[in-house]
């Protein structure tokens, strides 16, 4: 029976489209790449105007064969991988492993994997667009470039399994210099004075804060500077000086691209970046929705354009008038602005089927795929409602030579936070006074504050970092993240960034031997080329000609100056296998303990972060703190293996009350909660560090 082929690149996708297609199609995944450069050298000829070595990936011989053997048999091979570089890429890889002609209409792409898309997709098939390989292949020779030239050299002068890259060596260099900044910073005093007022008329309350005079604004750095305040404005009453009324609005955000996505889910939900891209890229290939089969629920989520199709905004429009009414539409039809580097190859991020709200899916989904796919569905509907209307109130209060300001506001139209709000909208309401009235002064209450340093990067401020400063992709941004952490350069303190004494070391080394490579706008200025490559504009081994010269002086030069880095650390623990003294040594998650008698006993331990309590469990060993294999904090006994006692929650020095276990303290949104460690055990308590 003749068939046409259908190549995508996972197999969740592949079983989605055939449903789609019918029997006259057979679709299979080609598991991502199937060619690349090897693991085990540089794989770029430097001699030969830095032609690629590609070979086939090991391990994926069986898999080209039963490729081959249906593309044989195969009436027509269409190449439907994804719709970026990298799909384009792999598209030409599959070409040239399977003989098809890449001057051929072979490919096609579509967006959002629906029976309509694909459909269309197949009757409209293309030519491979070699500029698009060509923008992927000079990143991939770039970065291996940059990856197999220096990271032999931080194995020869710091320790083995070290790397460096384009992109994760800046991203290293912004966590690092945020540190520095932060231990670097000194806080700087002021002051903040509250008026505790009440209306002469109508006995209301009214909080103002200290602003200044009639020549602007005065800071307050010292009690001195209070003092004098206070001495000038007491025993005297208030008089209202200026009253202004006017109506705000709040603009709903456009529909989410990659970063904004992993940013609102990292904030809402906790989710690092890597867990939004897999729970979207399950959303994208499809979803078993009952009454409709296997669907794709979003649109391609690797994008950095808000743009939306109309057909798109039509849908929504009518969802939204049916449900809402008229006047909740969006009357703006200004086009969304796209981030300066943006692309614009693909659509915003949005739900597939505007029908399809969250609560008709919810059954259909996990808890994380939900809470996802709702995000995204409320984003989008917000982006085309109206904007939320406030009616903003702002008072201005004479004492004495000084001037207190106090100001609210209140919602008078919804709009867009219907259905889209990150929290609840609380009305802010102030009286409604008018110039020339009297306000009596019941108390002062003056506060000393102090400037805080800048707060450490979390996975979503740094890859708002990130974008905003042209420093990788859509595409990128969640690998990048987790080589960081896996190279134990970069550690997570509960869900902030913090670089290792690693991370730092290396950070140094790249910045006064590697300075361009960790430069940001030259990784900025890389990331434009490859888009000019795209364009047509320039030829790929041009621009990678440019780099690679004085690349080579580098080298050569980091070479020779870099000194041996001795990272081990000696110790008065006796290594209780051989009487050795014990070193500390760093490895991929941290530091650890390490007999000095190596390699004739290879005894090893972790260093442990003792919490001084005494293990409920043996009574034998203390509570210490450990990480899991995934780098999540847990707590157990000294003494293990001997003894298994284990808690995710940190347990604190106190007995349970009810049962005589332990207490301890589990992190809530709500504050912290001081519970029983034992499960059938349902006392609670709250934390006073909570309150």
């Amino acid at each position: 029976m003749s068939y046409n082929l259908v190549i995508v690149e996972s197999p969740a996708k592949a079983k989605t489209i055939e449903k789609f297609l019918g029997k006259k199609y057979k679709v299979v995944a080609s598991i991502g790449h199937v060619r690349d450069l090897p693991k085990s050298t540089m794989g770029v000829d430097t001699e030969n105007d830095f032609e690629p070595k590609y070979i086939n990936i090991r391990g994926k011989g069986d898999l080209i064969k039963s490729l081959k053997s249906a593309a044989k048999k195969a009436d027509h091979v269409y190449l439907a991988t994804d719709p970026d570089r990298e799909g384009e890429a792999i598209a030409w890889h599959l070409a040239y492993i399977l003989g098809l002609d890449i001057h051929s209409e072979c490919r096609v792409t579509f967006h959002e994997i629906t029976k309509e898309a694909i459909k269309a997709a197949i009757k409209m098939p293309r030519e491979i667009d070699l500029k698009l390989v060509d923008a992927q292949q000079a990143r991939r020779v770039l970065d291996r470039l940059v990856g197999y030239s220096i990271s032999p050299i931080l194995w020869r002068k710091v320790k083995k399994g070290l790397s460096a890259g384009r992109v994760q060596s800046v991203a290293t260099k912004l966590i690092c210099d945020r540190e520095r900044d932060i231990l670097s910073f000194e806080p700087q005093e002021y002051w903040k004075i509250i008026a505790e007022s009440v209306t002469k008329d109508t006995s209301e309350d009214l909080e103002l804060e200290f602003y200044g005079n009639a020549d602007g604004k005065i800071a307050l750095s010292s009690k001195a500077d209070v003092d004098v305040v206070l001495d000038a404005v007491k025993g005297k009453d208030g008089l209202v000086s200026t009253v202004e009324k006017k109506k705000k609005f709040r603009h709903p955000s456009p529909a989410f691209i990659t970063s904004s996505l992993q940013q609102e889910a990292s904030n809402r939900f906790g989710f690092t970046t890597k867990k939004t891209m897999m729970l979207a890229q399950q959303l994208y290939e499809g979803i078993a929705i009952k009454g409709r089969g296997t669907i794709g629920l979003i649109t391609y989520m690797r994008t950095d354009s808000t743009r939306l199709s109309d057909a798109a905004k039509q849908s929504a429009a009518e969802y939204i008038e049916e449900k809402f009414g008229k006047e909740w539409l969006k009357t703006d039809t200004k086009k969304e602005k796209n981030a300066k580097n943006a692309q614009d190859a693909h659509e915003a991020i949005r739900p597939t089927y505007t029908e399809l709200d969250p609560e008709s899916v919810e059954t259909a989904l996990s808890k994380d795929q939900f809470r996802l796919y709702e995000l995204i569905w409320t984003r989008f509907m917000a982006s085309q409602m109206q904007s939320a209307e406030f009616e903003a109130h702002s008072i201005e209060v004479s004492i004495g030579d000084y001037l207190f300001k106090a100001s609210g506001s209140k919602m008078i139209f919804e709009g867009f936070l219907r259905v889209y709000n990150s929290g609840k909208q609380a009305d802010k309401l102030v009286p409604d006074l008018k110039p020339g009235e009297m306000l009596m002064i019941s108390k002062y209450v003056p506060t000393q504050h102090f400037t805080q340093p800048p707060a450490r990067f979390t996975e979503a401020s740094l890859v708002k970092e990130m974008e905003e400063r042209g420093i990788g992709r859509p595409s990128t941004y969640a690998p990048t993240i987790t080589t960081i952490l896996s190279r134990g350069y970069v550690e997570k303190e509960k869900k902030s960034l913090k670089p290792t004494e690693l991370g730092f070391i290396i950070d140094e080394i790249m910045g006064d031997y590697f300075g361009n490579i960790v430069d940001v706008d030259f990784t900025a200025d890389m990331e434009r080329e490859f888009d000019s490559i795209e364009g047509g504009e320039r030829a790929w081994k041009e621009i990678i000609r440019t780099f690679y010269e004085p690349f080579v002086e580098l080298l050569d030069k980091a070479d020779k100056a870099i000194e041996k880095v001795d990272l081990t650390e000696e110790t008065d623990i006796v290594c209780e296998k051989c009487g050795s003294k014990m070193l500390i040594r760093h490895g991929r998650y941290g530091k650890f303990l390490a007999c000095s008698n190596y390699p004739e006993c290879n005894n090893t331990k972790p260093i442990l972060k003792k919490l001084g309590i005494a293990c409920p469990s043996c009574g034998v060993g203390e509570i210490v703190e450990r990480k899991s294999k995934k780098l999540k904090v847990f707590y157990g006994c000294s003494e293990f293996p001997a003894c298994r006692f284990v808690s995710w929650d940190m347990p604190i020095d106190k007995k349970c009350p009810k049962c005589g276990d332990i207490l301890v303290k589990k992190k809530s949104k709500k504050g912290d909660i001081i519970k029983c460690h034992n499960p059938e055990c349902d006392y609670t308590e709250t934390s006073t560090e909570s309150k």
